[in-house]
C-alpha cells in the first residue's frame, strides 16, 4: 500500500514538473557577433588601403570598402584611429575594438634597389656592350646611390639605357630601368660615376691585441680602391693566418705587412736547448737567448759556461739548432 502511495505521488511531481516546464518561457543562449578589431600595424601591398587592411573581422564586402591611400613604395606612414572609425561608421558598424591605439602604422611593402643591383648593372653593360673585363674595379658613383624603390614582386634585374662609357677616364652615365616597373618607366633614373680600380685588403672583423695570434675567423677580404694604397697591403689570408699581431689591429683597417710578424716560440732572455748534430756526432748544450725569435729565425744565443755568443736557428718552443763545425767548437768550448 505504501509502495503504491510513493508511486503515485513521484508520478503526480513528474506531471506538475512537466505542466511547470511548459508555462515557463524557453531559455536559449545565443553567440555575440564577435567585435571588429582594429590592426595596429599593417604592411600595404597596393595603393589603396581597403577597410579589410585596417579592421578584421568585418563582413566581407564592407571589407573590400577602398579607404586610404597607402604611403609611397618603401615608405611607412600613420593613420588616425578616430579617422577609420568613423570610416567604418559610415558603413554601419558602430563598435570596434582599437586596443586603445591611438594610430595605425602602415608601411608600404618594396623592394630596393642598392649600389649592388646599379653596380651589377652597369659592370654588366660595360661587359656586354664595350668588351671591358672590369672585375678588377668598383663602381663609384657621383653624389651616392639613388634611392630607388619598386613593386615587390618585380624581382627582375636593373638594366641600363644610354649607357656611356669612356675607357681612358673610365667615366661611366646610363640610365636605370626594371622591366615591368610603372614607376621606373615613368621616371627614368640618370646616374653618373667612375671605374676605380681595386684591389684586395685584408681587414680584421674585430679589435685584435698586440701579440695575439690571428685566426681565420678573425679576417675577411674586402676590395678598396687601389689608389693611395700603402705598397706593402695584404692581400692573402695565408700571409696573415698563424701570425701574431706586432701592434693593436682595429677594426676595418687595411692590415699591412708590418702589422704581423710569426709567432715567437722563444721568448728573449729564456733559457733554451742548443742542438748540433753532424754526421756521427751530436751535442746538446744550455743556453740564454738574447733576442725573441719565430720558427725558422736566426737568432743570438749566449753559451752559459763560456759566456760565448752565437747564431743559432729557432726549430721549436725552446730549442735552437746551430750547423757547422766553427758553429760547434763555439758550442762547447769553455
Amino acid at each position: 500500500m505504501i509502495a503504491r502511495l510513493l508511486l503515485a505521488a513521484s508520478f503526480s511531481l513528474t506531471v506538475a514538473g512537466v505542466a511547470m516546464a511548459q508555462d515557463r518561457p524557453s531559455l536559449r543562449l545565443t553567440a555575440q557577433p564577435a567585435k571588429p578589431v582594429l590592426k595596429t600595424d599593417v604592411t600595404a601591398t597596393r595603393d589603396i588601403l581597403t577597410l579589410g587592411d585596417l579592421i578584421a573581422g568585418l563582413p566581407v564586402a564592407m571589407a573590400a570598402q577602398p579607404a586610404f591611400r597607402a604611403p609611397a613604395l618603401g615608405e611607412t606612414g600613420t593613420i588616425q584611429t578616430v579617422r577609420i572609425v568613423e570610416a567604418v561608421r559610415a558603413q554601419g558598424v558602430a563598435d570596434v575594438s582599437d586596443g586603445g591605439a591611438a594610430q595605425v602604422v602602415v608601411t608600404r611593402a618594396a623592394r630596393r634597389i642598392g649600389i649592388v643591383d646599379i653596380e651589377a648593372a652597369i659592370r654588366r653593360g660595360i661587359e656586354e656592350r664595350f668588351g671591358v673585363d672590369v672585375r678588377g674595379f668598383s663602381l663609384s658613383l657621383e653624389n651616392g646611390a639613388p634611392l630607388l624603390a619598386v613593386e615587390p614582386e618585380l624581382r627582375g634585374a636593373v638594366q641600363t639605357q644610354d649607357l656611356v662609357y669612356d675607357p681612358r677616364s673610365r667615366r661611366v652615365a646610363a640610365t636605370l630601368t626594371l622591366p615591368g616597373s610603372a614607376a621606373l618607366r615613368l621616371k627614368p633614373v640618370r646616374v653618373t660615376g667612375q671605374l676605380v680600380e681595386t684591389a684586395d685588403v685584408i681587414v680584421p672583423m674585430r679589435n685584435i691585441n698586440r701579440g695575439e695570434i690571428v685566426q681565420a675567423s678573425d679576417i675577411m677580404i674586402e676590395r678598396r680602391p687601389r689608389e693611395g694604397l700603402p705598397a706593402d697591403m695584404v692581400s692573402e689570408t695565408t700571409a696573415v693566418v698563424g701570425k701574431a699581431a706586432r701592434r693593436p689591429l682595429s677594426t676595418g683597417l687595411g692590415l699591412r705587412a708590418s702589422d704581423l710578424q710569426r709567432q715567437e716560440i722563444v721568448a728573449r732572455n729564456e733559457i733554451v736547448t742548443v742542438v748540433y748534430e753532424a754526421p756521427g756526432l751530436s751535442l746538446t748544450m744550455r743556453a740564454r737567448a738574447q733576442e725573441a725569435g719565430a720558427q725558422g729565425d736566426i737568432i743570438s744565443v749566449q753559451n752559459m759556461q763560456s759566456k760565448k755568443i752565437l747564431q743559432a736557428m729557432v726549430t721549436g718552443a725552446g730549442r735552437v739548432a746551430v750547423n757547422g763545425v766553427a758553429s760547434a767548437r763555439i758550442a762547447v768550448s769553455n
